[in-house]
């Protein structure tokens, strides 16, 4: 089940493996140079000092309103606060905080900056246009933390994802706190080691997204959606976590940090919620069935009926309260991206109204997601860039930012 990246890209699933991801530098030469990424601490990463909260709440991401506290909902908001006091301590801390060079290091960053800025460009488009409207700090960082993902959903959903182990997500997790401390195992983790000594930027959701794929090794069946729901953070939600530090909230925003991640993590479990609903006859080919069991149940559906593929009446049924279900989340999400600096707002756009038409694309289909696969074409992509641009001038303010002539 590929993850839904950087809030609302999701990824191809033939680029690279994770531990052997597609380098261009020969073997032999990395040899030579990877030392240079283990001997140094790029740009002094510093400890953040973690804030303790008490959990006042558990209603994160829950366009029904309900009150009822669910596990999962509590186990993400944690999550959500502690990255919040990052954020916040960044927001008010007034010290600049310059680079910190090292012979020869500012060259190999930058190539591996550019290289995962192809990636991104390659398998993200849309949302690579986009990020081109950032300042060049940002739009690194956020190429930096794409290709971490990708990698990330590669090591269970890529061309060895076969010979995938715990023992290797294990050895992927100590990896990146190894990159967390400054110590990169190779150019595009240098990358993602040198954004997260930049910008306020919590380990956690890294470690949950391969908590993610970890579940996806061992679990193939979600009881309820609050199993799903935990299930769609930790591969989707976790995006929008790592995003916001880099993204930034407007200056002018009166929207509380914790908000923002809200909203961030609406538009994750929304986009995941998509894969799911796309996705349906892929992943019961592979013994696959990411809804939940109770729901099925309850419509009168079974496993077999899912695994016959055959659209009925129950089916549609079913399909049309999966899909409002992830148009609310997706409606409480965009809530939160106005809230966004004015240079983060359009890829963010971009991506998630485009993504928004994958559920038409399955009703246009007659709800047949066994047999086929719903896809955004070409012309309705061209249309939705200038609605994207439009909606990307409206910042908290809630008024247009007229261009100057």
């Amino acid at each position: 089940m590929s993850v839904a990246l950087l809030w609302v890209v999701s990824p191809s699933t033939e680029v690279f493996s994770g531990f052997n991801v597609a380098e261009s530098v020969p073997r032999r030469v990395w040899k030579q140079q990877q030392p240079k990424w283990n001997s140094w601490s790029l740009n002094g990463v510093r400890q953040n000092k973690r804030a303790v909260f008490p959990v006042v709440s558990s209603m994160v991401a829950n366009p029904a309103g309900e009150l009822a506290v669910l596990s999962s909902e509590q186990k993400v908001y944690d999550v959500i606060l502690k990255q919040a006091a990052l954020v916040n301590r960044e927001r008010s801390d007034l010290d600049v905080k310059p680079d910190i060079a090292f012979p020869g290091t500012l060259s190999l960053l930058n190539e591996a900056y550019d290289r995962c800025g192809k990636v991104c460009a390659e398998y993200a488009k849309t949302f690579y246009l986009g990020t081109q409207l950032m300042t060049p700090q940002k739009r690194k960082a956020i190429w930096a933390i794409y290709v971490w993902c990708r990698r990330t959903d590669e090591l269970v959903d890529g061309p060895n994802a076969s010979h995938i182990t715990p023992t290797a997500l294990d050895r992927w997790e100590a990896r990146l706190e190894d990159l967390f401390r400054g110590r990169p195992f190779d150019m595009l983790d240098a990358a993602l080691s040198d954004t997260v000594s930049k910008f306020p930027l919590d380990i956690q959701p890294f470690k949950d997204m391969i908590e993610g794929m970890r579940t996806d090794l061992r679990k193939s069946r979600y009881k309820n959606f609050d199993e799903l729901y935990l299930y769609c953070y930790y591969v989707a939600g976790t995006v929008g976590l790592m995003s916001v530090p880099v993204m930034g909230i407007a200056p002018e925003s009166k929207a509380t940090t914790v908000s923002v991640y809200n909203a961030a993590l609406a538009l994750g479990i929304a986009n995941q919620l998509t894969n799911i609903l796309r996705d349906v006859g892929e992943d019961a080919r592979r013994g696959r069935i990411y809804l939940p069991q109770d729901e099925l149940a309850q419509a009168g559906l079974s496993e077999e009926d899912i695994f016959a593929g055959k659209v009925t009446n129950k089916w549609r049924n079913f399909m049309k309260k999966q899909i409002k279900r992830a148009r609310d989340f997706f409606d409480q999400a965009e809530k939160g991206v106005i809230e966004l600096s004015a240079d983060s707002r359009l890829p963010v756009w971009a991506s998630m109204l485009l993504y928004r038409q994958i559920l038409d694309e399955i009703e246009a289909n007659d709800y047949n997601n066994f047999t086929k696969r719903a896809y955004v074409s070409l012309p309705k992509k061209l249309l939705t860039l200038p609605v994207a641009y439009t909606k990307s001038m409206v910042g908290p303010s809630r008024t247009p930012r007229l261009a100057k002539a």
